[in-house]
This record gives structure tokens, sequence and C-alpha cells, in this order.
């Protein structure tokens, strides 16, 4: 009688990996977190394909897949064409979670989810696709998914909103680019726009309902009085004309300065050029991106007292936090940080320590490729799927 082998099968060193996004996520909020995973992903060694981006949105391996009867590209085949080992999707109430989950379910693959925590509040076309993802397919996707990645504790809270187990989710921080972001970097910018002195920056879309009006009332009690400082919006949306009224009628034209949102390739020698970093917010509905890439560049940061702010700006450690909508904090916080260059530089040593520390792309690849061979490791011994956390090991 032949001898039984009782050893668990050998997980490949390199996998194939799809990852399935939503269009609208990948130009907003993380926009960047799938196309950094893909460049890691392959210089490990592991074939890598984009789904639901425009095209060369995601970096793919060269090489196409070998299937039975030849060799298939995801462009004639689609994912299914693909055959991935593994499937990563974003946004677990989104059509990406939904096609990721049954394509799972269809190649006997596991799915692992990447949740990066819409707002409560936000665009109505954003509540109204949350809301539809969570009831037609939401149960779902819990019922097929492994595991969940969390980009930061805000998005875990959704998560559990949304009926993931606690201990299924694992917070895992997106990561920035350390060589393009770093400190002691220069532009010509403020040079081009007449700026000098010292910058309080502000970047990103200029809409109601940012707090914006507080920041400008908070300049013009304090630095805005000086000659020596200037207030900088870097972006353009539809609050500009009231809020340059504002300025006009606080009479500091000639301290507030407006441009367009940098290019990808002029945005580090900015946050180089300027003194602090002002990110105003009422609630979580914000963009944290911003705020990473200036803490590698060792840009203080001055923001709003909101959790997902909160999780990343150590009040007195890389900058200082201030109460939302609240114009004598606002104007405490300026005058406290443009009073103290010396705590301003350690601010700045302190937040490429924290970047290093915390947002290095091959430090969080590393943590996600692990739960991805986990994921794969378990479907070759099969262990029971369709419900996260399943006997499965269930940990990054």
């Amino acid at each position: 009688m032949p001898e039984t082998s009782s050893k668990r099968p050998t997980t490949p060193r390199s996998i194939r990996i799809a990852l399935v996004v939503n269009p609208f996520t990948l130009r907003m909020k993380g926009g960047d977190h799938a196309p950094a995973l893909a460049r890691e992903f392959i210089s490990r060694g592991h074939t890598v394909r984009g789904f639901g981006a425009p095209p060369g949105a995601i970096p793919r391996s060269s090489s196409d897949p070998i299937i039975e009867g030849g060799v298939a590209t995801e462009d004639g085949l689609g994912l299914l064409g693909f055959q991935p080992d593994v499937i990563v999707a974003y946004d677990a109430t989104s059509p990406a979670a939904w096609l990721g989950a049954r394509r799972a379910r269809k190649l006997h693959v596991p799915l692992l989810l990447v949740e990066e925590g819409f707002p409560e509040v936000g665009h109505p076309v954003e509540r109204m696709l949350r809301a539809s993802g969570r009831g037609l397919w939401g149960a779902y996707v819990r019922r097929t998914a492994f595991k969940v990645v969390a980009l930061d504790a805000v998005a875990s809270a959704q998560a559990r909103r949304e009926g993931f187990r606690a201990d299924d989710i694992h917070v895992l921080p997106p990561g920035v680019d350390l060589t393009h972001y770093r400190p002691g970097l220069s532009s010509n910018l403020p040079f081009q726009h007449g700026i000098r002195g010292r910058i309080l920056l502000r970047v990103g879309q200029l809409q109601e309902g940012r707090d914006l009006d507080v920041l400008i009332e908070a300049f013009a009690r304090t630095v805005g009085k000086r000659e020596d400082w200037s207030l900088v919006f870097a972006g353009t949306g539809s609050a500009r004309g009231r809020l340059r009224a504002l300025v006009d009628r606080l009479g500091i034209g000639a301290r507030v300065h407006w441009i367009a949102r940098p290019r990808r390739e002029e945005l580090p020698g900015l946050l180089g050029a300027s003194t602090l970093l002002a990110i105003t917010a009422r609630d979580n509905d914000v963009r944290t991106l911003i705020a990473r890439r200036a803490l590698a560049c060792g840009l203080p940061v001055i923001a709003s007292d909101v959790p997902r702010l909160r999780e990343l700006v150590e009040h007195d450690g890389c900058g200082l936090l201030a109460t939302p909508s609240d114009i004598a904090s606002w104007t405490a916080t300026i005058q406290s940080a443009a009073s103290s260059p010396m705590r301003r530089e350690r601010w700045g040593l302190r937040g490429r320590e924290i970047a290093e520390e915390c947002f290095a792309w091959p430090q969080i690849a590393d943590e996600f490729e692990r739960s991805l061979l986990e994921a794969h490791a378990s479907s070759l011994e099969g262990l029971p799927r369709g419900v996260v956390g399943s006997s499965s090991p269930s940990r990054i």
C-alpha cells in the first residue's frame, strides 16, 4: 500500500495577484495604493494585473500567464482569463468588491479586501454607491472574504460596522515613496508666484465645508499681519471666489496666494520650500495622503483634531492639533507654531522619523505579501472558505 504523505502543500515563491479597484477611489482617496503595491509585488517576482483602472494606471508584469491552451492576457479574457492565485479588491461595498467576490468563488481562490474608509458624509454619489453596495452585495462579499486590510483606524471601524469581525481586520497604513518625498528639497514655484518669506501651505480642492475660512481668519489674526509670512492655497475649487472675497475683506490680499495644484514632480519641492502645512477638517471626510507626504519631507503639520488626522499628527511631536471649526484654537495653534523655529525643526525631524518607521512602501508590502501568501497557502490546503476568519489563520 503506498505511503500517504502528511506534508502540507508548498506555497509558491511567486504567485499571480489580481488588483481589482474602484475607479472612483483610485482617482480620489488613497489613489496611489494599488499602483504602489503593484510595483512592490512585481519587484518581488509576482505576476500582477490591475482591473477596473484606466490603462496604465496600475503597473503590470511584462509576462502573460500561461493557461491551458496557450497564453492569455486580461485584455482579452478579463479576470477569469488571468487566473489569479489571489484577488485583492478595494472597498467592501463597491462594485469592485462584488466582482472580486464573484471571481474568487468561481476560481476557488482567496479574496482580500482593502478598506479605505469612506466617510459617513461625502459626495452624494459616494453615499449612494455605499448604500447600494451594502444592501445588494455586502453580505455576499463578507462571506467570501478571507480578511480585510484597513488603511487606518477609521477604515477599521467602518469595516466593523459593515459586519466584519474585529479579529479579521488588520490596520496597515498606506505608504509614501520616501525617495521622492524627502527633506532638503526646494522649489521655484514660490518665486514664480511672487511668494516670499515663510509659507503656511494648504494643498487640495477649495470646497465648502472644509473650514478654509477658519484658516484664513486665524492667519489674519496672527502672522498675516506680518511681512515675512504668506498663506498659500495650492488648488482650485468652487469655494475659491468666496474665500478670495473673505481675504479682501480682511485686508490680507498681499499675504495670501492662490496657485494651481502642483504636478506630482513639483509637489515634493513645494513641500520642502514651505514652513508649515495646514489641514483643516470638520470630520473624518478628509484626505490624509498630503499629511504623510509632508511628514516624509520633514514639513511640520498643523491639523484639525479629528480621529483620522490625530492618528497621523503627534501633538507637539510632528506638529500641532487644533479644535475643528474653532477660530480661537486655530489662531493659538498658528501663533504657537510660527513663534518657535526650534520646535518646528524638531517636529520636522520627528515627522521624517515617523515616515520611515510607518510609511515605507517596502515594509508595508512585506506585511501585505505575507497576508497574500498565507491566504494562498490556506487555499492550497483546502481549508474552509466562505466566511472571513474561517479555520484559516487570520492575522497579518
